[in-house]
């Protein structure tokens, strides 16, 4: 009953699971209690995700290189992104969500060409969030990926927003490894830098940004960069914010070779991650959800869980007994 009010706790609200374990099971428990048996166990999951990053940590020691082993020769990457949620007494604060995936070449439909095309898609996508700052989410993100045996991978990418938090972790946790800036928030950037040069919503704001798209994906960011730099000098209103969006791209500019990250079989977008985000906030923003900090904590574990289709097995781990 425990296991099943948990779990039923990751998908829906308290008073939620309570209806279904009720008509379904026949079982009568108030959402309130349903509450307390997911905070006494989530708090138990969470000590089983914090035993598996002190033992992730160790092994190995950070920086250290690590062989690749020819049992697992396919490409694996990771993507990071953040989400809103709402924390009584604190407002709204950044959910840091990261995802483990298999990267596989699968046939697509472009629908610009009418052809067909094998394109790089993740996929046996793993989920790990933390709420607070890049350290413990590293550690979270690096946890996960161990479980993976992300070491056994024959090639792996890093995609991320293009904050430099997140290059961080790259280098601190997942040495060795591509790094690209997904190409939703390259596009975001660019779009941005239109508005700037030309105006909302403007033919010739959109004329722009078409012809630098291609122009970006082909791997051009620091023509972009100077380019924007240039005309800042003639458009003093919004020289600052050009300059911070030529700074994006020059920054950038060497995770941002779209054409070739595609060609070499790598996805270039962040959808496995968005995803991850959506589903994050579907449980913790619904309709008059304030959470404390200390609930929210408790319930990231099992969602993750969830999501990354194990909670069996994070379940097993919280309620075996500890050896003597």
């Amino acid at each position: 009953m425990a296991k099943q009010a948990v779990w039923l706790s990751g998908l829906v609200s308290f008073e939620q699971a309570a209806e279904i374990l009720e008509k379904l099971g026949q079982i009568q428990l108030s959402g309130s209690s349903v509450w307390r048996r997911t905070a006494l166990w989530g708090e138990r999951c969470k000590a089983v995700e914090a035993a598996r990053r002190v033992t992730a940590q160790a092994l190995p020691d950070q920086g250290e290189p690590v062989a690749r082993a020819s049992d697992h020769p396919g490409r694996m990457g990771v993507a990071m992104d953040g989400a809103m949620i709402p924390i009584r007494q604190e407002g709204w604060k950044e959910l840091k969500v990261g995802c483990v995936f298999d990267i596989e070449r699968r046939p697509t439909f472009d629908r610009q060409t009418g052809e067909w095309r094998d394109v790089a898609q993740a996929v046996h996508t793993s989920y790990g969030a933390h709420l607070g700052g890049p350290d413990v989410f590293g550690q979270v993100l690096w946890a996960e990926a161990q479980r993976r045996r992300w070491e056994q991978a024959g090639e792996t990418i890093v995609l991320g927003d293009g904050a430099p938090w997140v290059w961080n972790l790259a280098s601190e946790h997942f040495f060795g490894s591509r790094e690209g800036v997904d190409w939703y928030h390259g596009s975001q950037h660019l779009a941005q830098a239109a508005r700037l040069l030309h105006g909302e919503g403007t033919p010739a704001a959109q004329e722009w940004f078409q012809d630098h798209e291609t122009l970006l994906f082909e791997g051009h960011a620091a023509r972009i960069a100077t380019e924007l730099t240039q005309a800042a000098t003639g458009k003093r209103k919004v020289a600052k914010q050009l300059r911070q969006e030529a700074g994006y791209f020059r920054e950038n500019q060497g995770r941002m070779q779209y054409l070739e990250l595609r060609d070499a079989g790598y996805p270039i977008g962040s959808g496995m991650v968005e995803s991850g985000c959506k589903q994050f906030r579907a449980r913790f923003t619904g309709p008059g959800m304030r959470w404390s900090r200390s609930g929210a904590e408790r319930l990231l574990p099992v969602r993750a869980a969830i999501m990354s289709h194990r909670f069996d097995s994070l379940w097993q781990a919280a309620y075996a007994p500890p050896l003597n």
